[in-house]
């Protein structure tokens, strides 16, 4: 069934992308913790705390953009190009009502969000002056996502890889730039993260708009973009209520976690702040194969090739424990190294030692998730389950949990932590069985 040459150079040939993809982006995070923390903890900590905001408002948008690759993936494994560009026309149009609503808030009600994660008056007072900066970018963030998001499920991995390669470069020398004010420029420290941020924004739509003018290139017609499909609007509406349910679970979720450990102290929140940013850069390998994973499953089943999109799921899962195995061996060798890059209190660094050593298993879990549900399940079409699953897991289980042992308990701030890695780890047993269930193996198109 399966020819595991075409297989894996397929696999390669999509996943390296996307890991890059994500490697770029996540190493944003990792150079404004890197550079703040050089300045000062209080500056650090603020930055990440205010990103949550950005990260909410990604939920949304990986929402519609995963519906959009879900058909998209399908319809191009049949050959549909027109409705290739009606998908487009959906996704821009959802995206861009999604930004337009996060750049308002952060341009009106900046503290009022950061409220949310903090009560320090100086973090409060510091993620302000950066929303109001970075919220521009997230004005952007929400086109580029759909022209990007086109590029991938139309077989072009490498340009959109090189789009996010020049937009991270350009972010992280702008950061440095403007973060210790160089070339005469005043130091703006946190400001200046948000103003690198913003004109990297910049960079990455031109040149997304650049490409979609050559030939081969799918991209939208402006004078139909209002006028949707309806039927093809029902079926991005089923796939994508649910990847928004669960979406938004996730998302509100994981900032609920920052939340709870931004409210445990300076300490603890500086130590997660700088964990999360090493799973982010850990991640990036289960999250290019689980997109590739995506793009392969529902090319077959969208041709329909029932059985080997079927056979290629069984080898994605097994693969995504290699990959879960590996990466905790990569946390738990890089732990000693992390806690010596960043100056942090003795307190912190205690701390972030021990966060480091509970998300080393909490990265078996992730990774086998990423790839087997927002990989194959939802390349198949069926993303109910990850909204089940997160009802279940993190919101019945994890998130309660957490809250209990900060502010009921006070619990010590590593029993906290460790509440928070426990949605990933107990679903596996759940995740394998609804795999073994094969209702993801369904073609989607009309």
């Amino acid at each position: 069934m399966i020819d595991k040459k075409i297989f894996n150079q397929r696999l390669f040939e999509l996943a390296l992308p996307f890991a890059f993809q994500s490697l770029m982006l996540a190493s944003v995070a990792a150079a404004d913790a890197l550079m703040l923390g050089r300045i000062a903890q209080n500056e650090m900590t603020a930055v990440s705390l205010a990103t949550q905001v950005q990260f909410v408002q990604n939920m949304f948008l990986m929402s519609v953009t995963a519906a959009g690759s879900i058909l998209g993936a399908q319809y191009y494994g049949k050959g549909d190009r027109k409705t290739l560009q009606k998908i487009f026309h959906l996704i821009l149009f959802f995206s861009g009502l999604i930004s337009l609503l996060f750049f308002s808030a952060c341009e009106l009600v900046p503290g009022m969000l950061m409220r949310i994660f903090a009560h320090d008056p100086e973090l409060i007072r510091i993620g302000s002056s950066y929303l109001r900066i970075a919220g521009w970018s997230y004005l952007l963030t929400g086109i580029s996502q759909c022209y990007l998001t086109m590029m991938k499920v139309t077989d072009h991995m490498k340009p959109c890889a090189w789009v996010s390669f020049s937009a991270v470069i350009c972010n992280i020398v702008l950061n440095a730039v403007f973060i210790f004010g160089m070339f005469g420029l005043p130091a703006m420290e946190s400001r200046g993260a948000a103003l690198a941020t913003t004109l990297s924004r910049v960079v990455e739509l031109a040149l997304c708009l650049v490409l979609s003018f050559r030939s081969g290139y799918i991209r939208p017609a402006l004078n139909k973009l209002f006028a949707l499909d309806r039927l093809l609007t029902l079926d991005f509406g089923r796939q994508c209520l649910p990847l928004l349910g669960g979406g938004l679970l996730w998302g509100v979720g994981f900032t609920s976690y920052t939340a709870i450990m931004g409210h445990m102290g300076a300490d603890a929140a500086a130590a997660n702040s700088v964990s999360a940013v090493i799973r982010d850069l850990i991640c990036c390998a289960c999250n290019g194969i689980g997109s590739a994973a995506g793009i392969m499953v529902g090319n077959e089943l969208g041709a329909g090739r029932l059985e080997r999109g079927k056979a290629y799921g069984i080898r994605l899962k097994n693969i995504s424990w290699v990959i879960g195995l590996g990466s905790t061996a990569l946390v738990f060798a890089l732990t000693p190294l992390v806690v010596r890059m960043v100056i942090l209190t003795e307190e912190a660094q205690s701390y972030l030692t021990g966060m480091m050593l509970i998300m080393g298993v909490y990265m078996i879990g992730r990774c086998v998730n990423t790839i087997t549900i927002n990989g194959v399940l939802d390349g198949g079409g069926d993303t109910l389950f990850d909204m089940y699953s997160l009802a279940v897991c993190m919101w019945g289980i994890a998130i309660p949990l957490a809250l209990l042992g900060a502010f009921v308990f006070h619990w010590h701030v590593l029993l906290v932590y460790a509440c928070t890695c426990l949605d990933e780890v107990g679903k596996i047993p759940w995740v394998m069985y609804r795999f073994r269930k094969y209702k993801w193996v369904q073609n989607l198109t009309r």
